[in-house]
This record gives C-alpha cells, sequence and structure tokens, in this order.
C-alpha cells in the first residue's frame, strides 16, 4: 500500500484526478468531426462538454458526504466503474443525443475521482502540508491537459473520434485496479451521521456560512470560469478560425496547458516561502493578465493563433499558482467534513464553468471575442476578489 508523504502516493492521487482533465480535453480537437458525423450543429456538439459538466457536478455533489460515512476507497471504486462503463457507453454512441446522455454519466463516474483524492490529502495533512500536497498534485496533474491533446489529435487524425473513449475506458479500468491495490483506506472517523439530503444541505449550509470558505470559493469560480471559456471554445477558434489541423490544435492546446504546469510547478516551491494567500494574488494577477493580453489578437485582427494562445498561456499559469492555494484555503476549516467540503468545491467550480462554457459556446460566430472577453472578465474578477477579500479569508469562519 502507498503511504503518506511519499511521492508515489502523490503522483498516484495525481493521476486518479487526471481522469477529469483526459475526459474534457482529449476529444476537444474531435468536436468539429463528431459535428459532422452526427449532423450536429455547433451548439449540440458543444452540450456533450456542457453535459459533462453538468454531470461532473452533480456528481461531485454525492461523493464527499457519503465517503465521509462509508470511506474513500469503497465509493472511489463505485465511481471508476461507472466512469469506465459510460466510456463504452460514449463509444458505441449511434446519435449525438446519446452521447450527450453518456458523457452526463462519465462525468458522474469521473467526478468522484477529483472529490475523492482531495478528501484523502486532507485527511493525510494539516495546515500548510495540505496546499503543499495539493500543489505538488496538481503540478503532476498538468500533464493531463498538456498531453490529453496531442493524444486526442493524434487519434482522431488516425482512428477516428471514437478513438478517445477507447482509451478512457481502459483508463478507468486500470485506475480502478490500481486503486484495489494500492490506496489503503484514509478516512479514520467516520460521519455518525446517516447521509440524507437534509444531512448534505446541513453540511453545505455550514460550509456557505464560513467567509474564509467564501471568499477562497469566489476566486476559484472566477479561475474555473476562465478556464472552461478556454476548453469550451479553443478548438472552435483555432481549427475553424485560425485554419489549424487536429493535430496542430493538440499542440496549440498542449502550449497553453504549459503555462498551467509552469504555474503549479513555481506553486510548488515557492507557497512555503510566500504563503497560501500572497500565492493566490501572484496567480490572480497573471490570469487577470493573461485574459487582457487574449483581447489583443480579435481587437488588431492577428491572423496567427500564437498570438490568442501565448496570453491564454500566461493566464493558465496564474490558474496553476491558484487553483491548489484556493482549493485548500477553502477545506482547511473543516477536517472532520473534508469529503462533503470538497463536494460542495467541486460542484461550485463545475457549475461556474459549465455555465461560462455554455454562454462562450453559444456566443462563438466567426470571431474568437466571446472566448478573450469571458477570460479578460474571470482574470480581472479573480484579481479583485483577492484584493477586496483580504480580511475574509484571514478568518476561520
Amino acid at each position: 500500500m502507498l503511504r503518506p508523504n511519499t511521492a508515489a502516493l502523490t503522483g498516484f492521487l495525481a493521476l486518479l484526478t487526471a481522469v477529469g482533465p483526459l475526459s474534457m480535453d482529449m476529444y476537444l480537437a474531435s468536436l468539429p468531426d463528431i459535428g459532422r458525423k452526427f449532423a450536429a450543429t455547433e451548439g449540440e456538439v458543444q452540450l456533450s462538454l456542457s453535459f459533462y459538466l453538468v454531470g461532473f457536478a452533480v456528481g461531485q455533489a454525492i461523493y464527499g458526504p457519503i465517503s465521509d460515512r462509508h470511506g474513500r476507497r469503497p465509493i472511489l471504486l463505485t465511481a471508476l466503474f461507472v466512469f469506465t462503463a459510460a466510456s463504452l457507453a460514449c463509444l458505441f454512441a449511434p446519435t449525438i443525443e446519446v452521447l450527450i446522455a453518456a458523457r452526463f454519466v462519465q462525468a458522474i463516474g469521473g467526478s468522484g475521482t477529483v472529490v475523492l483524492a482531495r478528501a484523502v490529502v486532507r485527511d493525510l495533512y494539516e495546515g500548510l502540508a495540505v496546499a503543499r500536497e495539493l500543489g505538488r498534485m496538481a503540478a503532476v496533474m498538468a500533464l493531463a491537459p498538456l498531453i490529453a491533446p496531442l493524444i486526442g489529435g493524434a487519434l482522431q487524425s488516425y482512428f477516428g473520434w471514437r478513438a478517445n473513449f477507447v482509451l478512457l475506458a481502459i483508463f478507468g479500468a486500470v485506475a480502478a485496479a490500481m486503486v484495489w491495490q494500492l490506496l489503503a483506506e484514509s478516512l479514520r472517523l467516520r460521519a455518525a451521521e446517516p447521509v440524507s439530503v437534509m444531512s448534505i444541505l446541513r453540511s453545505y449550509r455550514e460550509f456557505l456560512s464560513s467567509r474564509a470558505f467564501l471568499a477562497h470559493v469566489a476566486i476559484l469560480l472566477c479561475a474555473f470560469g476562465g478556464l472552461f471559456a478556454w476548453i469550451s471554445a479553443s478548438a472552435f477558434v483555432l481549427q475553424d478560425l485560425y485554419g489549424l489541423s487536429a493535430f496542430a490544435f493538440g499542440l496549440a492546446f498542449a502550449f497553453g496547458s504549459a503555462g498551467y504546469l509552469s504555474g503549479t510547478w513555481i506553486a510548488s516551491h515557492v507557497v512555503a516561502r510566500l504563503g497560501i494567500d500572497h500565492t493566490i494574488g501572484l496567480g490572480a494577477a497573471l490570469m487577470a493578465a493573461g485574459g487582457i493580453a487574449s483581447m489583443i489578437a480579435p481587437a488588431l485582427g492577428l491572423p496567427s493563433a500564437a498570438a490568442l494562445v501565448a496570453p491564454v498561456a500566461l493566464f493558465l499559469a496564474g490558474l496553476g499558482l491558484t487553483l491548489p492555494q484556493a482549493q485548500a484555503g477553502a477545506l482547511m476549516p473543516f477536517p472532520a467534513r473534508a469529503g462533503a467540503a470538497s463536494s460542495l468545491v467541486g460542484v461550485l467550480q463545475q457549475t461556474a464553468g459549465a455555465i461560462v462554457g455554455a454562454i462562450v459556446g453559444h456566443l462563438l460566430g466567426r470571431s474568437a471575442w466571446p472566448l478573450a472577453a469571458a477570460m479578460a472578465i474571470m482574470g480581472v474578477l479573480a484579481f479583485a476578489l483577492w484584493l477586496f477579500t483580504l480580511e475574509m479569508r484571514g478568518r476561520k469562519s
């Protein structure tokens, strides 16, 4: 079994959280082809992403409270089984409607890996060690959005869009086998209250009454809004407007993701010196700068995709600095309810991402303006929230 404070455990938990970005990013290069194969509109194809985000939010609302009562390991195995089965359903989907429904179920399964990996960290670590461990996991996990579009672009070019779901089904099955063999139960004190809708809502009401929780989550919502504006619109903008091939899109998306990898790497090295809050502030400033700079390309009509992708990489570097620290800040006041708190954080993040992504997808036309404007707004809001919620973040409740 894997032990705390080891690179092996950190890497394994990061692998589990990679289920989310792999499921979202790997098939992005295939979105235009899916639309052609099913004779679906851009809006209909976007629903396969939007419903995934909704399913991810729904799933996260469930797993944390249940795992607080019944343990992390059995619930994680259940989540991976659902994810794998739904990936196979996506593979054999005969219509866009079936694909959208299967993606919703796939997300319900995949969301459990993210919630429970965070909960395991909160079970095993205290204080600054929570932020440090989440930062290390994020640095490892950042490789997923870096390589996922490259893999997806290659699969699309050589085998077609269904190959993405073959690989995801294999990944889910292998992850489940590893959990069975390597992951010990981390929950030390099980919740005494039986799981019910009312008990979940009571827990959520407690979390939402915490000013520190609200302040950290507000910053997370803006960060995720900008991220999912990019995820939902990048394939259409870079391929349809800038004329990139599926594989070239994968390279461009990976370049942007390299910014996120850089941000998480920097965060893991500076958080002990700067502290959680100043690291969040640095990340929020970079998100604001990257979001504003992304508007230059559509404003000047620049024909190169690099003029858009480079500022996005800066935004994502800020995201890498902000995300683990803000998550840690939201979870730390609730050591006894880490699963439920992690669930609510995930629900709110994914809901914000789904809303912003759906709006940007609806507004997309023959311009990159909806994408650039959304990232600019979200980045500036994140920085403003960091500036004006200092007192709230300093409180434990």
